[in-house]
């Protein structure tokens, strides 16, 4: 069996933490292949190396799969010399097993790139992907305060100091300062009303109750070294902020449309997390249904003998679905938007909530789409225009009468009133 060569000259790189094979493939007019082979370091100098190595034989088509962290150095090289390279998931370029060695994985990846059969993977341009990572960072240190909030709320649990119960926010303004003053003076009996602020609604007598406990020393150690962390992560947090806004700067006008979308004006980070995971060039997914599917917001394919298996969604997009879900969540509740509520609700009456919360940010993800390609704000219009009834669903007079019948409805003739 064989396969139509659609690139004659092209590379297959098998990138390790400390070696990378390379495989050219040379095809002549005859269709006989002829290969390359190499091993090369994962140092700069063995990456500069590798180009030599590829202008020697005038390649210009690389591709390689995604092995961990280990690819982003030797794309980023391959790049600045002017290279094509199509990145590729490791599930759409394993080799067979049994008879597998690393020089061979190369070589199987230039067969399958050779002959136009790798999926190739969205790398958007540099500066946004020094964006994504900020922003992704930024998600990281905001689960590592969530982390250590928890940790000092069992400090207090365990104390039997009940601020959760009289404060909304046990890290906020009022409770902040009366858990400084147990801190300083353990055990001691104190009147919490010059901590309150004048905004406080609980009443004080509740909140004197509530404190009526006592920290031991390990507790107060620990919940101590919980609040300095907390401090120092904000402090870090707020650092990686002012850099997000620098690097997002010069796509300002991106932005602005995408804040048009229902659910992104209200946090300007919002807006910034969708940029920093797709960009602001729409062309690298020919449709909607591209995006949508590179998110892993839709249903997969999994037929085989007509029955469907499985209509799960992907697990791709695990930085960028929660913020649709989040925004999804709130668009539903919202009155403001009718183009949301009235498809979540339609759809949640028949698949339950979580199919039709996946069909809102899918919706979301669209109007993201047209709004970015088109470079027109949002409006929303294309998900309330009117639906004309399908002719197969227009029914007789003696059809719907049958209809109701069979769905248990007693029909009765209309009393006309006497005058």
């Amino acid at each position: 069996m064989s396969f139509k060569i659609l690139k004659n000259n092209c590379c297959g790189l098998d990138v390790h933490k400390t070696w990378i094979f390379a495989c050219i493939g040379i095809t002549d007019s005859h269709n006989r292949t002829e290969y390359k082979q190499a091993r090369f370091s994962s140092f700069t100098k063995g990456l500069n190396e590798l180009c030599d190595w590829l202008a020697k034989y005038h390649c210009t088509d690389v591709c390689m799969e995604s092995t961990g962290k280990y690819w982003i150095p030797v794309f980023n090289v391959l790049e600045k010399h002017n290279l094509w390279v199509t990145l590729s998931h490791p599930k759409y370029t394993k080799p067979q097993k049994g008879n597998k060695t690393d020089r061979k994985d190369a070589k199987w990846i230039c067969d399958l790139y050779m002959c136009g059969m790798v999926k190739p993977s969205f790398i958007p341009p540099a500066d946004i992907r020094q964006l994504r990572d900020l922003v992704r960072y930024r998600s990281k240190l905001t689960n590592m305060i969530t982390g250590e909030k928890n940790r000092a709320h069992n400090c207090l649990t365990v104390s039997n100091l009940k601020l959760d119960d009289v404060f909304s926010d046990i890290f906020g303004k009022s409770s902040r300062s009366i858990t400084e003053h147990i801190l300083q003076h353990p055990g001691e009996t104190f009147d919490v009303t010059p901590f309150l602020d004048s905004r406080c609604k609980t009443p004080v007598e509740e909140i004197q109750a509530a404190v009526d406990g006592s920290i031991s020393l390990e507790q107060a150690v620990k919940l101590r070294q919980c609040l300095n962390h907390i401090d120092e992560l904000e402090l870090h947090k707020n650092e990686i902020e002012r850099e997000i806004f620098r690097l997002s700067d010069p796509y300002e006008a991106a932005l602005a449309l995408i804040r048009t979308v229902p659910g992104f004006d209200k946090n300007p980070l919002t807006a910034i997390q969708v940029l920093s995971e797709i960009g602001a060039d729409m062309s690298v997914f020919p449709t909607a249904k591209n995006l949508v599917s590179w998110a892993g917001c839709c249903p997969r394919n999994d037929q085989s003998n007509f029955k469907i298996k499985s209509t799960r969604i992907s697990r791709a997009g695990s930085y960028f679905k929660p913020v649709l879900v989040q925004i999804a969540n709130a668009l539903i509740k919202s009155k403001k938007h009718p183009e949301f509520t009235d498809r979540y609700r339609r759809i949640k009456a028949r698949r339950g909530h979580k199919k039709a919360i996946i069909a809102i940010c899918r919706m979301l993800l669209t109007a993201i789409w047209h709004i970015l390609t088109d470079l027109k704000p949002y409006t929303p219009e294309g998900f309330l225009e009117s639906r004309p009834v399908k002719e197969a669903k227009v029914l007789t007079t003696s059809q719907a009468l049958n209809l109701l019948r069979l769905r248990g409805y007693t029909i009765k003739d209309d009393v006309v009133p006497i005058t």
